[in-house]
């Protein structure tokens, strides 16, 4: 079996790496990657694996070719698996034959997992289809950028220059002059619509489309860098009418996601469905406890108790993993009442086939005690399956009601990041419009990481609560939020942040 891996990273956008892709990183040992190569990728490596950056970008080499071949060759030589990651497709423009070559020549096996070209792409989410029945039924991938030790141009300008088909040009901006003039010379109109689309599929992709006449001029006015694709032909004109990923929302807008990587998937997936740009900063992470005792003990007494509240998905989750545990499943709650502090949590116990007899409107702990007193908890024995360190508010409000509360810790909150640098850089780069909470925690260990002094250089970066509670304790360290939801939810969160940018 191959131990060696050439896999096409894609263009860029999360959504557009393959299965396969996936399933590689996620088991390498090595990873070996480019310089537009996704490097949200990395998070799903293994905590033990090897990961290197071999990156290319404009001259700069982090390691030239032929010292990129040795280092695959030394590293598959160990016998363990690697993962050479390329931005789009390996074998378009991305010197992925080459490597074959050399794997080959060493008696080494390899498979070539495809990815999705930026040739493609990224004309695509610029509005732009390469083939069109009104205006081409062919399309060319063209490099703009040749090896400058090539006796004669690969590229005969005569063919493009005469022909009817759609021109994609891979890393032609610093050629753009030269190919603008050589098509003209060779039969192409001087009003042939030309489209660029710097960084496509991202979050932070731009494009414009000008005339093959017009292109090289307009480029340097707006200051046009790379990486970007070059789409010379009629299709270029259907980018306005077309143009569906330039008009998301939030598109461009840096926003730093504190959840736990447990939690954040859905606020990243909803967030970048609007086009922001994600800077997870899982401040903290979810962790077992050391010593389960406690819980299965209130388990196996859950007779005892009319009441079981969870506050959490995570309560909902680590409960239920004891549970299973021990032999027993969701019939342990049968003849006792269930609340469930809002619909994330609801829908987690209706996954396990739990319908809780009370979900409150609002989700602080006077709202959340008003409710249950109206359902005759009073007086009634309470289990409350939370975090470890949480706020207790709704136990002493709870008992206050004459309620016997017991608080069973069944999983553990825990900083994870060694420090805010990261963060402050981007702040400074001014990359970051927003700053997301949705847990006092969150906050807490926010500011551990950043200090509230630091924090508040930055004005004009803008904080988003997810309800009072968080609210309350971003004013402790100094802060009002600029955005808070009336519907304490991601969804309610997410929903104002867009109105914001509106």
């Amino acid at each position: 079996m191959a131990n060696v891996f050439l896999v096409g990273a894609g263009p860029g956008d999360p959504g557009m790496l393959t299965l396969r892709a996936k399933e590689i990183i996620e088991t390498c040992d090595i990873m070996i990657y480019d310089y537009l190569a996704n490097v949200d990728f990395l998070k799903w490596c293994k905590p033990d694996c090897e990961i290197l950056y071999v990156g290319k970008k404009g001259g700069d080499h982090t390691l030239p070719q032929d010292k990129i071949n040795e280092l695959i060759v030394e590293k598959a030589r160990s016998g363990k698996t690697i993962c050479r990651l390329k931005g789009g497709d390996p074998y378009v423009f991305g010197r992925g034959g080459e490597e074959g070559e050399e794997l080959v020549d060493a008696g080494i096996d390899f498979e070539v997992v495809p990815g999705i070209t930026a040739g493609v792409a990224a004309p695509a989410y610029a509005g732009i289809p390469v083939t069109h029945r009104d205006f081409t039924t062919s399309v060319c991938f063209i490099t703009g950028h040749e090896d400058p030790t090539k006796g004669e141009s690969g590229n005969n300008w005569e063919v493009y220059g005469q022909s009817n088909s759609t021109l994609v040009f891979y890393m032609g901006v610093g050629n753009l002059p030269m190919i603008s003039e050589n098509l003209m010379k060779n039969g192409r109109a001087a009003d042939t619509p030309v489209a660029l689309v710097r960084w496509g599929t991202r979050c932070n992709q731009t494009s414009f489309v000008s005339t093959l006449e017009n292109v090289a001029a307009e480029a340097k006015e707006r200051e046009w860098k790379a990486p970007s694709i070059i789409i010379v032909g009629g299709v270029c004109s259907l980018h306005d009418k077309l143009a569906w990923f330039e008009k998301k929302p939030m598109l461009g807008k840096g926003v730093v996601v504190t959840r736990a990587r447990e939690q954040a998937s859905g606020l990243v997936d909803i967030l970048r469905g609007h086009g922001a740009c994600i800077h997870e900063f899982p401040t903290i992470s979810v962790e077992h406890l050391n010593d389960y005792n406690e819980v299965e003990t209130a388990i196996l007494q859950l007779a005892r108790y009319q009441w079981v509240v969870f506050t959490s998905v995570n309560g909902v989750k680590f409960f239920w993993e004891q549970l299973n545990q021990i032999g027993l499943d969701s019939r342990i709650l049968g003849g006792m009442q269930v609340a469930a502090i809002g619909p994330a949590t609801a829908d987690e116990l209706k996954g396990r086939g739990i319908i809780p007899d009370f979900v409150p409107e609002k989700y602080v702990a006077e709202h959340v005690v008003e409710g249950l007193l109206k359902l005759g908890i009073q007086g009634q024995d309470v289990l409350i399956p939370r975090a470890k360190v949480a706020r207790e508010v709704l136990p002493e409000e709870l008992k206050k009601a004459g309620c016997n509360v017991t608080v069973l810790p069944v999983y553990e909150t825990k900083l994870v990041q060694a420090s805010g640098d990261e963060i402050v850089a981007s702040l400074d780069n001014g990359d970051i419009q927003y700053v997301t909470f949705t847990s006092s925690s969150t906050v807490e260990n926010f500011f551990e990481l950043v200090s509230p002094d630091t924090f508040k250089k930055y004005p004009d970066v803008k904080i988003a609560s997810i309800g009072p509670v968080t609210t309350k304790t971003l004013s402790g360290f100094g802060f009002t939020p600029d955005i808070e939801p009336s519907e304490y939810t991601i969804p309610g969160l997410v929903s104002e942040l867009v109105k914001d940018v509106d």
